[in-house]
């Protein structure tokens, strides 16, 4: 979810963008998801990474390992569900 947000939130400054599991963890990886914001895309760019090419094969956990934005915070012990939040600060309106 983060991967496709992204193409949206590039260039835009003041935003914020979470999606993990609560329970710590994203399917078979060790991380529970991750945050973006206007400096992932950057970041993205200087490693030469393609976004569409990481979107088109489901590969957001190495995108993401690669841009330093994974989340990763071990088991929870928890499984309340996904959460999924986006902040938007003003001048990101």
């Amino acid at each position: 979810m983060c991967l496709a947000a992204l193409r949206e939130i590039r260039g835009k400054k003041d935003i914020l963008f979470l999606s993990a599991g609560s329970d710590g963890i994203d399917g078979n990886s060790e991380a529970a998801g991750a945050v973006i914001d206007c400096e992932s895309h950057g970041k993205a760019c200087i490693l030469g990474l393609n976004m569409e090419d990481y979107l088109s094969r489901n590969d957001s956990h190495e995108f993401f390992r690669q841009t330093g934005d994974l989340l990763i915070t071990g088991p929870t012990g928890t499984n309340v569900m996904d959460i999924t939040m986006l902040l938007i600060g003003k001048e990101g309106l």
